[in-house]
């Protein structure tokens, strides 16, 4: 939820490196921490709401789709087969997550989240494909209040002593602010989806409470297993705490029970930017009766947890980046540090490889930033905020120029003044510099700032509307490590922008204490000129996917990459839309995915958003190839990859498309031998 992820708090960055140990975790006490409104994945643009039309022939053309063909890559169809597709939104970036689930009696149906273009229409939407040629809108589950679906989204058969039928996991977040706690969901909800078409919610909104007491903690994320011994467990994404993955015993859904929580502490982070924060998951039972778990923790990589024991969660396995980015070495001949940005991926049937996307949603990396003028002279660290143009998209690919401040800029917040309105200012402007506004992070805990934080993309338009040209965001108030880390997310306005540390922020303005710790009041008062800056960008290339070994849980080894072709190419870093990957499904005969078929273990189908839907053969990890692939002619925004099977039990798979609704896919080339 670039640009993603999603609404979530920097967290402390730990340095330990644990490879090759086993580290029971640490149930640190829970410490609360900054709301969703600054964090990874982007928030549902301020459209209106609308029923879409039921049924679009897989002829016709996408409406409501990217604009002009610039906008997209273009249509291309390879080994790929589209069976049918079915609008479920007429609103850009409305669509999020899919999964899917055969009933007792033999239908299929779909759950496919919706973020909620409007706000209030967040939810799920049901589709019925028993039929995949003709599915049809089944039902809607909509969320309380304000909030909406993302990433944790799961359709799963449990047998427990307490339930018996079909359960649907969902996790919650929301996308605006009220005085009543209940409009705004945490933690995770539960419906008995066991008749898909008469759903029954069991629990909602229930989670960890520590943070606010009356409503439980957002999660961008949620995955559940049934131990086949009675009991069924799950483990939820915390967005606010430094414990981040929370561990719930489900054996009576309708009552679940916090069992453990945990920052995965002591792994080692190396990812550019080194932001540690749990994403997102996948579960396997090893062939030797363990359970595992595997963290997608940004920055950190892929980080496996045995929980057999799930109120005693151990890790086993940390990956490492390599030094040197290995696509772009090989591409471009540059010794990059890797993006990092362990996103979501899955194992093969016995837990001897992984998968790994991923997501980078800039294909610039901002260089460090530079104070050219005043005492504090010199080199600094900065980042790109997805969602917001990267300074290569500048005539000189340098954003530079002096720095006012504008406090926190978001709607609530005091105004921005514009340009015109300070003294000298624009008297000080070179040619071919910017108006750079500096808008700090949050607010949070601010005594003098009482109104709601906001996302990135809100405090930029407040900016454009003043003036302003682009935008240095400032992290807010952290601990000690102090990460340039700003959030992402909800940009409606072609704005440069890039973020750098609190440090750097009172280093621009010569507002001293220049480290921590930082009290309030903080920093220069609005409208203060500072020093001047530049910032170069690097082009970097769009996120893919890794392939590791993980054979020896405690050593996990990158083996291959896997990309498309416009991954590292220049000429593809503007106007083709985002062409990170994002999901990944590796059949392995899970029954909740129609039980064991042809493709398991040798096929993997990913969700690539406008690179589209693509088709990997991976039956030897070490050499994976692209075997097929589908590009819609009026381009795609595909989110979610769920797998199924025909009326045939033959292989079907099936995409969410942020923009449209539904596709549902058929593999036809030939299998690996």
């Amino acid at each position: 939820m670039r640009r993603h992820r999603r609404q979530r708090n920097a967290r402390r960055a730990a340095t330990v490196v644990v490879s090759g140990l086993v580290l029971a975790l640490g149930l640190a006490q829970a410490g609360a921490h900054p709301g969703h409104e600054d964090g990874i994945h982007p928030r549902p643009g301020p459209h209106g709401a609308g029923e879409p039309d039921d049924a679009v022939s897989k002829n016709n053309a996408h409406e409501f789709q990217h604009g002009p063909s610039t906008g997209h890559l273009p249509g291309s169809v390879e080994n790929v087969e589209l069976v049918s597709s079915l609008r479920l939104t007429s609103f850009a970036e409305d669509i999020s997550d899919v999964s899917a689930l055969q009933t007792a009696d033999g239908r299929w149906f779909a759950y496919v989240g919706d973020w909620g273009a409007h706000c209030e229409t967040g939810g799920v939407r049901v589709v019925d494909f028993t039929d995949p040629e003709n599915p049809t809108r089944a039902g809607y589950l909509n969320s309380r209040g304000f909030g909406y679906v993302t990433e944790g989204l799961q359709a799963l058969h449990i047998e427990t002593a307490e339930f018996s039928g079909d359960l649907l996991v969902i996790s919650n977040e929301w996308c605006r602010a009220s005085g009543n706690p209940k409009n705004m969901p945490g933690g995770i909800t539960l419906w008995d989806i066991t008749e898909p078409t008469a759903p029954k919610r069991l629990v909602e909104a229930f989670g960890d409470f520590d943070v606010h007491g009356n409503r439980a903690n957002e999660s961008h994320s949620a995955i559940a297993w049934d131990t086949g011994e009675g009991n069924a467990y799950v483990a939820v994404i915390d967005n606010e705490e430094l414990e981040d993955v929370d561990l719930f015993d489900i054996t009576d859904p309708s009552n679940p029970v916090l069992l453990a929580e945990t920052e995965l502490p002591g792994v080692n982070v190396n990812g550019l930017g080194d932001l540690k924060t749990a994403h997102d998951f996948d579960v396997l039972q090893f062939p030797d009766g363990s359970w595992h778990l595997m963290v997608s923790d940004w920055d950190a990589g892929w980080i496996d947890v045995d929980v057999t024991d799930p109120a005693n969660p151990v890790i086993v396995g940390d990956f490492d980046y390599a030094e040197c980015d290995q696509v772009l070495l090989e591409e471009l001949g540059e010794c990059l540090q890797p993006e990092g940005n362990g996103h979501q991926g899955e194992w093969t049937s016995d837990g001897s490889v992984f998968v790994g996307t991923d997501e980078d949603f800039s294909p610039y990396r901002t260089s460090d930033l530079m104070i050219t003028t005043g005492p504090h002279v010199g080199e600094y660290p900065a980042v790109s905020v997805g969602g917001a143009l990267s300074p290569a998209s500048l005539p000189d690919l340098t954003l530079d120029g002096p720095v006012v401040y504008g406090g926190y800029g978001c709607p609530d917040s005091a105004p921005i003044p514009s340009p015109e309105d300070i003294p000298g200012y624009l008297d000080m402007l070179e040619e071919g510099d910017e108006r750079i506004i500096a808008l700090q992070r949050g607010p949070f805990g601010d005594p003098s700032a009482p109104e709601d934080a906001c996302f990135p993309g809100e405090k930029a338009h407040e900016a454009v509307e003043a003036g302003w040209e682009s935008v240095l965001f400032v992290q807010s108030h952290v601990g000690p490590e102090d990460p340039p880390f700003c959030g992402s997310g909800a940009f409606v306005d072609p704005v440069v922008g890039v973020c750098t540390s609190h440090e750097v922020f009172h280093r621009l303005f010569d507002t001293p204490p220049f480290l921590p710790p930082w009290t309030y009041p903080d920093g220069p008062a609005i409208g203060e000129i500072g020093a001047r800056i530049a910032v170069v960008s690097t082009f970097d290339g769009w996120g893919y996917t890794r392939v590791v070994d993980t054979s020896d849980p405690s050593m996990p080894t990158e083996i291959a990459q896997i990309t498309i072709p416009e991954t590292a190419d220049e000429d593809f870093a503007f106007g083709f839309g985002d062409l990170t990957v994002h999901e990944v499904e590796v059949p392995r005969g899970d029954p909740n995915e129609g039980g064991p078929n042809v493709d398991d273990d040798v096929l993997a189908y990913f969700s690539w958003y406008s690179g589209g839907f693509r088709v990997f053969d991976i039956s030897d990890p070490a050499n994976p190839a692209e075997v097929g692939h589908y590009i819609d002619d009026d381009g795609n925004n595909f989110w979610g990859v769920a797998l199924a099977t025909d009326q045939n039990g033959d292989r079907i798979v099936l995409a969410s498309d942020r923009d449209y609704g539904l596709f549902i896919f058929r593999y036809t080339g030939p299998l690996p031998e």
